[in-house]
């Protein structure tokens, strides 16, 4: 696909999947003509956004393009995974922004539905539950967020039907309860997951970001640089590790602290301080009314 072709904003299912199986039909006869038959099915490659897309959501797209023939970008702000009083209804929605930017990136096709398509009875009745694990970390902040999560992450995976789906690392928890929703539930679709964007003071790239005022914006960089110590001091156990990240986040007024925590990343569940081999830290504050997240993997000798 040209570059500077707008994608095809498509809200219908049925349509979606119609496009889709064109594009995958057009793509097996190009083959074909090319002598390139045996390849097998185009592979369909989706990235699951709620919009608002940043430079860390287009590094998603990059590696989308580079894993499949087909990609699908997702813009659905999902209102099951918003609990009372969160800011979905202020939530940045800007699909003529975010077309345009997917525009750039040679994406073909935008599923963007609407809430009465997804939930047509105003809510689904049938959802996936994330767990002991997603009432964690941030399930305990947003009670009911990650069975929301799971719930339309799984109708989009049906609705689609990717071979691969492409998440970002800054959310930690949501990658490990979609990656064991799909070995729990046997879908086909593979995850992939790509490494943390960051701003160049270090703080990730989140769509929240963009609330925060200068000065928040330099406090709220305290917690990549309490994770980089962290990391830095990782060798010396779990507790030199914490010790070193609260030393770089706690002296910052305008950081509220939710949780600072060392999980297994089999588990995702909080480690002793004899924990031995991979882990990884996790971060939730507030700056100002903004919530930020973060993590960083940790080798602990």
């Amino acid at each position: 696909m040209n570059v500077l072709t707008k994608p095809a904003v498509i809200g219908s299912i049925e349509e979606l999947r119609s496009r889709l199986t064109d594009a995958q039909s057009r793509i097996e006869s190009a083959r074909a003509g090319r002598g390139e038959a045996g390849l097998g099915r185009p592979r369909i490659v989706l990235v699951p956004t709620m919009g608002a897309l940043h430079a860390g959501h287009l590094t998603l797209v990059r590696r989308a393009r580079s894993l499949g023939d087909i990609v699908v970008v997702s813009i659905f702000v999902n209102p099951l995974q918003f609990g009372v009083g969160e800011d979905l209804g202020s939530y940045p929605r800007m699909l003529e922004a975010d077309v345009a930017a997917l525009a750039a990136e040679g994406v073909p096709f935008v599923f963007a539905p609407t809430s009465q398509l997804m939930y047509p009875d105003g809510a689904a009745s049938t959802r996936v539950v994330a767990g002991a694990v997603g009432s964690l970390f941030e399930g305990a902040a947003r009670p009911g967020h990650f069975d929301g999560m799971l719930t339309v992450v799984a109708k989009l995976f049906n609705i689609v039907g990717p071979d691969v789906a492409v998440f970002g690392q800054k959310d930690a928890q949501q990658v490990f309860l979609v990656e064991r929703m799909l070995a729990d539930l046997n879908f086909r679709t593979r995850i992939e997951v790509v490494p943390i964007v960051r701003e160049d003071g270090g703080l990730a790239l989140s769509s929240r970001n963009r609330a925060l005022e200068p000065a928040q914006r330099a406090a709220a960089r305290a917690l990549s640089a309490g994770l980089e110590a962290a990391a830095s001091v990782a060798a010396q156990g779990v507790g030199a590790a914490l010790q070193a990240a609260h030393a770089r986040i706690d002296v910052q007024p305008l950081v509220k602290l939710d949780y600072l925590v060392v999980v297994d990343p089999r588990t995702f569940l909080p480690v002793g301080g004899e924990h031995h081999g991979p882990a990884r830290m996790l971060v939730a504050a507030l700056v100002g009314h903004t919530r930020l997240i973060d993590n960083v993997a940790l080798d602990l000798p």
